[in-house]
Order: structure tokens, then sequence, then C-alpha cells
């Protein structure tokens, strides 16, 4: 007997009707897609460091790992090795003194952050500021937990930083949230302690909370700079931190956050009811990754300054221009006058020249005429991006 198959109502839930798939993840099943009908598709497009952490690291995993011990759960608030190399990274680097024990909760990576700051802070129908452009995170995981999101302008004649006179038009009475990013993605921007005074004081004024978001602030950037550096920061701020890039660790999923003890009780409330501790291995790993010197950021920056050149190689034989004064681990360009939308571009890109780089409008409408290479590239990968780049006609696109 043939067995029926039955249909039913279904419906997912209504969170869902104002997010779609993550740009990337359904981008890169398209580039998956072309490099097997062997296309050799080099990717510009994610910002995923393709060098390793240190080799202390990597020794510390390799024996931690070999405890018969550390295989069990670990500390919701992380163990307090990591906490006190956390500590000890933000005095030594930021200048900010920091409680290892009430100011820092360890995080599996910082998108884990944003849910949980989110969750704590933010009732339905309350409302966050959010840069356009900007991580696109911020916006659709504020959507999913039912915040209202408001979109503030970050634009390129203001050097990306917030038009504070057009803040302070807008009605912030329902706003719980700020959130920044600086050294900015997309576009590379640097904060200054003249913009973090700014925003501790619009913090205060209307009583929102600023949440920082600071993970790329040891790429290309000679003075990493913390908005907990700024007095009273941390009675109205948070600041969420990540390994992965600053010490090659994307896919270890470590990073942090650090803020008053209150508000990191609150968030602990949210974590420890979602997932649990890191593994003891890894999170003694990444304290040591830590504690390296000067040295060793500096020969991780030598690389990313190769390839900062020929990232800006490749922007030149695009048509596009772009602000030398930019830090982090990615190029931001606007792209040519007679160009006539920026998918146009990137698409032609992608099929012609079996280059992917990320088109601006993924970050909010201020991207709309930009484009974003990112850095994690090896150098021989990038010279071929630019010799297949220069051989098509730009010009039609």
């Amino acid at each position: 007997m043939q067995k029926v198959n039955q249909t039913f109502n279904i419906l997912p839930a209504n969170r869902l009707a104002d997010v779609s798939e993550y740009y990337f993840s359904k981008k890169l099943q398209e580039v998956a897609r072309m490099n097997a009908e062997g296309k050799d598709v080099i990717s510009l497009g994610i910002g995923s460091p393709d060098m390793p952490p240190s080799e202390d690291t990597i020794e510390t995993l390799c024996h931690e790992a070999k405890n018969s011990n550390g295989h069990g759960y670990q500390p919701y608030t992380g163990i307090p090795e990591l906490r006190k190399s956390f500590a000890g990274w933000y005095k030594k680097w930021y200048h900010v003194e920091l409680d290892s024990e009430t100011e820092i909760q360890p995080l599996i990576g910082s998108k884990e952050g944003i849910l949980h700051v989110t969750l704590a802070f933010v009732n339905p129908g309350e409302e966050v500021l959010v840069p356009n452009p900007g991580y696109p995170t911020y916006t659709s995981l504020s959507k999913i937990l039912g915040a209202e999101v408001i979109h503030y302008n970050l634009k390129e004649e203001n050097e990306w930083m917030p038009d504070f006179e057009e803040l302070e038009r807008m009605d912030l009475s329902k706003v719980k949230l700020m959130w920044t990013n600086y050294p900015n993605m997309p576009t590379g921007a640097n904060a200054t302690p003249e913009l973090y005074e700014k925003l501790v004081n619009f913090a205060r004024k209307h009583n929102i909370v600023i949440v920082n978001d600071n993970p790329y602030s040891f790429i290309l950037n000679e003075h990493p700079l913390s908005i907990l550096s700024i007095p009273g920061a941390k009675e109205c701020c948070i600041e969420l931190n990540s390994m992965s890039k600053s010490h090659n660790m994307p896919g270890w999923r470590i990073g942090m956050l650090a803020s008053n003890a209150e508000f990191i009780q609150w968030i602990l409330k949210v974590k420890s009811n979602i997932d649990s501790g890191m593994f003891r291995a890894m999170q003694l790993a990444a304290s040591k990754a830590l504690d390296a010197e000067k040295s060793w950021y500096e020969g991780n920056n030598r690389n990313y300054r190769n390839r900062r050149k020929l990232a800006g190689d490749i922007m030149h034989a695009l048509g596009c221009t772009y602000d030398e004064k930019q830090v982090g681990m990615f190029l931001w360009g606007k792209i040519p006058t007679n160009c006539k939308d920026v998918e146009d571009l990137t698409e032609k890109v992608l099929h012609e020249a079996r280059v992917f780089i990320t088109p601006g409008f993924i970050f909010g409408s201020n991207g709309n005429r930009f484009i974003r290479l990112s850095l994690c590239c090896k150098e021989d990968k990038l010279t071929e991006a630019l010799r297949r780049i220069e051989e098509i006609n730009i010009k039609q696109a």
C-alpha cells in the first residue's frame, strides 16, 4: 500500500517575516556552486582571518586538551584565568582598569553578545539605534527579538561619524540601546577620544546604553582605543571585543564584553539560560594568546599592510576611490560615477573575473555606492584577482 504524504498547515514564527537569510549565507552558496563547476572563484568577501594564532596559543590548546580533567562543563562566567587575561589585555593596550571578577563576561563570539545584550536590556516594542551603514546582525537580531530598529546615519562627508545634531532631533523616548562600532566596519573609520566623549555624554543625557563593538582595533591601527577609557563610560556603556580578528581565531568563537558589575549580572542572567561555558583548553589557549607582545601584532600587520596595497590596486582597477586613513581588515571604496548600480559592478566582477567582492548595500542604504574588499586573502590570490579584473571591461558595469 502506497504511503500518502500529508501536508500540514505549519507556519514559521511571525518574527521571521521581517528577517531574511544572511547575505553571505546565500552568496557563498552561489560561490560554492561556481567552484564546483571548476570556476575557481577568489573570495574577497568575508573577513575571516586566514593566518594562524601564535604558536604558544596552539601549543597550549594541544597540551591542555590532553588533560583528562578538562573536558567537563565550564563556568558560565568563564574560567578565572581567561577573565584575568582579558583584564590585563585591556589595561596594557587600552589603559582601562577592569575588575576581572565582576566587569568582564567571556562570550562564544560577538554575535552571542549582541543577542544577550538585546535580551537583557530591550523589551519588545522598545527601540534600538543602529548605524547605517553597519553590521547587518545589529538589525536582524533586534528584529528577531521584537525591538524596533531606528537607523542613524553615518556619511562619508561626516567621516562616517554619528551626526549628533541629527540624533538630537529624533524622538529618543523609547530608545534603550545605541549600537556603535569603531574602528568601523564596513567603512574603516577610526574612533577618537572626542567621539567617545560625545557618545558617553549622549548616553547620559538620554538614559541610553551605548554598546560599542570593538573587534578591529589591532588591525592596521597604531593606537587601540576603548570607549571604556572615557571617565564615567562604564556607567552607561558596554564594550564587545573578540579574538577572531585581533588574534586570528575566528573559528574558536571566543569574545568578551565589559561594563559595570550590574550590567554584567543582567547579561549573565540571560547567558546562563541559553548556553554553557567554552571548552577549558580553548579558554586557557585564549588566555595565552592575550599575552602576545607588540612584536606579534606587528608581524600580523605586516601581512595586512602588504595585502592592503594590493587591495588598493584592485580598487583603482575598478575605478573606485577610497580613504587612505582607513584601519581594520577591509578596504571600503566608492564606485565610479559612471557605474549605475553597485550590484551591477559586483556581479560583473563575480561572473566575468571570478572574484567575489561585497556590495555596500548589504550594510545599509548609505552603502549603496560602495564596495568592500576583505584583506583575508593571500597575496598571490590578491595578485591573481587584480590580473583578472584588469582583463575585463569595467566601464560596461
